[in-house]
């Protein structure tokens, strides 16, 4: 982790890439074309959003795959504007990590408690799919970023691909931290909570229900308010 880290800061010099980000040329393009279509949108890298007493106040960190085209890619917020967020707002909300529990624009500001929220890839993707070589890039900001939040407890990963992300950037090997909802392993001395992810897709098939959601945020309010448990 400390290596990555270094390496990542001696590239960009802090935890977000540049709005202006070069570094994957597959998304730059994608990022350019988009703003000659929709010009009144953020088509950039989306950055994480804190809660308003700063990255010193983050217990819970979620990662998600990618801003999704219409949606935090146009508002700048992640998980804002399209409906893949409508559940996870809600659901930190019922939690207690999140207030305004339903925002569709960047207007709407979701105050997050003790919370912040990123995704493993920075940037829109083209039809939501980064390429390998896109998520190990941008994996230097995601450990950069973990890095400023010296009280972090629990990380939320939605989906396979931010899951092992995430494990790598804590320096584990993602074959000793398997992928499944709702399971729990521990990396970097951080507790990982794995789930699905909460897209549009998944809870229209029934993949992932409020109730494997709410079992996922159960577990990571019970982590942050008793402290690490050992892991039977």
């Amino acid at each position: 982790m400390i290596g990555e880290l270094a390496a990542s800061r001696q590239t960009v010099g802090h935890n977000e890439p540049d709005h202006d980000c070069t570094l994957c040329p597959r998304l730059r393009r994608f990022a350019l074309d988009n703003r000659k279509a929709f010009p009144g949108w953020h088509n950039g890298p989306v950055e994480t959003w804190y809660p308003p007493q700063g990255p010193e106040a983050v217990r819970l960190l979620i990662v998600g795959l990618a801003p999704g085209l219409r949606g935090a890619n146009r508002t700048g917020i992640p998980f804002t504007g399209d409906e893949s967020g409508t559940l996870l707002y809600e659901t930190l909300t019922r939690h207690g990590f999140a207030e305004n529990g339903n925002p569709s624009s960047s207007a709407d500001r979701p105050l997050l408690q003790g919370t912040a929220i990123t995704n493993a890839v920075r940037c829109v993707p083209p039809q939501n799919k980064p390429l390998g070589a896109e998520i190990s890039t941008c994996r230097g900001f995601l450990v950069a970023t973990i890095s400023l939040l010296p009280g972090l407890r629990v990380i939320v990963t939605l989906g396979r691909i931010s899951h092992y992300s995430t494990i790598r950037a804590l320096g584990g090997k993602a074959a000793q931290h398997p992928f499944a909802h709702a399971a729990e392993t521990e990396a970097g001395g951080i507790r990982v909570i794995s789930s699905y992810h909460c897209s549009r897709y998944n809870t229209n098939t029934g993949r992932l229900t409020q109730e494997m959601f709410d079992m996922v945020f159960e577990k990571a309010a019970r982590a942050i308010g008793a402290g690490p448990e050992p892991l039977v």
